[in-house]
């Protein structure tokens, strides 16, 4: 069973952050795999081992200058990583994105591909199912169980009430939540075979999508305001009459 696992290199959430001039997020310092995605890629080395056969591939779209995030999903096991990086790309929007990691992926023709249900620096949670429909597969959204039936991807779907069983043919797409597996940790043997594990780069002439990003990304950061500070609450010294302050200010706000 070959799976791909669609993976974020998101700079350092411990390091201070600051903006481009283009109001975009600098991604110049150290980057990190995103945690979001370290479920995905353990959910794809389980399903492998289950399945007893195939190999896990990350793939990415970001600066290829820095790919120890990438690096990272290899020391936890996956066989092989392929990123799309053109400076073309910067400040590409969600829809942009999928039809890149679409051209990508469909190159390794997966039995599987996993994704987070969104990367912790966009917060969009629209690619993946418009990735699936670039690539013509069926998608489930926040699983939080995943098991393989031969050709059939089983399953359980959170949702608000508990969750939902759903059944899909492969191939397919899936994004998993943070609570699906335990992700783990890089053993030291791991570390060291990472450093030989191929990283591909890939260009967008590369994958033939030259016309397709000369049109534009669809993207563009205008104005960037910061939030408004909390305001502070009132204080209140209880002189006797507390209870009815606190009536007051309920009625206040047509609470009673």
């Amino acid at each position: 069973m070959n799976v791909v696992v669609c993976a974020k290199q998101i700079p350092d959430p411990a390091a201070p952050q600051s903006l481009e001039a283009s109001n975009n997020l600098n991604r110049s310092g150290k980057l990190i795999l995103d945690e979001a995605d370290t479920y995905g890629v353990e959910m794809a080395l389980q399903l492998v081992d289950a399945a007893g056969s195939g190999e896990v591939t990350v793939v990415s779209m970001g600066s290829a200058a820095d790919v120890a995030g990438l690096r990272n999903a290899l020391a936890m096991g996956a066989a092989k990583a392929v990123i799309v990086s053109d400076d073309a790309l910067r400040g590409a929007d969600a829809l942009t994105t999928a039809k890149v990691l679409a051209a990508a992926i469909g190159r390794l023709e997966p039995d599987l591909v996993l994704a987070a249900t969104e990367s912790s620096d966009g917060y969009t949670g629209t690619l993946p199912v418009q990735l699936a429909e670039l690539l013509d597969l069926p998608s489930i959204t926040f699983a939080k169980k995943v098991t393989v039936n031969g050709a059939t991807i089983s399953v359980e779907r959170q949702t608000e009430a508990g969750y939902d069983e759903v059944s899909a043919p492969l191939p397919a797409v899936v994004t998993v939540t943070a609570g699906v597996v335990e992700p783990r940790y890089a053993s030291f043997k791991g570390i060291m075979a990472a450093k030989s594990k191929p990283v591909e780069i890939l260009s967008v002439a590369d994958l033939g999508l030259s016309d397709v990003v000369a049109a534009g990304t669809g993207q563009e950061v205008t104005r960037v305001v910061a939030a408004e500070a909390r305001q502070s609450g009132e204080k209140y010294v209880d002189d006797g009459d507390g209870a009815q302050k606190i009536v007051a200010f309920l009625e206040s706000i047509k609470v009673i």
